[in-house]
């Protein structure tokens, strides 16, 4: 009627559930790690990323070589030239994917190549020394183009008189973003063209 469990079946009861825990706990783990590998790999490729991105708007700049200003009559400046090259360590370069802001006397206007078919005040550039074929690409440290800022389009803001400051910001597909600033000489005398 009644039954005895001696020690020894006690025993191995309570080995058994020791063990089922036991492999309850590794296999806990074993996902655990294996979610957690998974994750500090999707993280790691993820900082990669963001560290290359972060290189490129850092060293994919423009260096400015030289500013000048074509003069009217000796009264106004017409165009502006920026001519511009790779600053050292930067990548390929397209211009015609750059964006402009121009910010002068008048206020600030937004810039796009003409190549863009956008509508307004654009800027042209040109190739000053170029070691290949390209027309916007700057893709060696030799290149050599010219930004040009026509200020007689009906676009663009009023020609430049004596002493008036510009900012120009380039800003490269990558985020690069490029400051040149200038002041238009106090005097423009009889002069064709002026270094700004």
């Amino acid at each position: 009627m009644f039954e005895f469990i001696t020690d020894e079946e006690e025993r191995g009861q309570v080995g058994i559930g020791t063990l089922i825990v036991f492999i309850a706990m590794v296999l806990v783990a074993a996902i655990a790690a294996g979610v957690l590998i998974n994750t500090a790999g999707f993280l790691q490729s993820k900082s990669q990323e963001t560290g290359q991105q972060s290189s490129k708007q850092v060293s994919n700049r423009l260096q400015e070589v030289v500013t000048t200003g074509t003069v009217e009559n000796g009264e106004n400046i017409t165009k502006v030239n920026v001519t511009v090259t790779q600053a050292p360590g930067a990548g390929e370069i397209d211009l015609s994917n750059a964006t402009i802001n121009w910010i002068g006397p008048e206020g600030t206007e937004t810039l796009t190549h003409n190549s863009s078919g956008e509508s307004g005040w654009q800027f042209y550039t040109y190739a000053v020394k170029n070691t290949d074929s390209s027309t916007t690409v700057l893709n060696d440290a030799d290149d050599r183009f010219n930004i040009e800022f026509d200020l007689t389009n009906t676009s663009a803001p009023s020609k430049l008189g004596e002493g008036e400051e510009v900012t120009i910001k380039i800003n490269t597909m990558s985020g690069a973003t490029t400051t040149i600033r200038f002041t238009t000489p106090e005097s423009l005398g009889q002069k064709e063209a002026v270094e700004l």
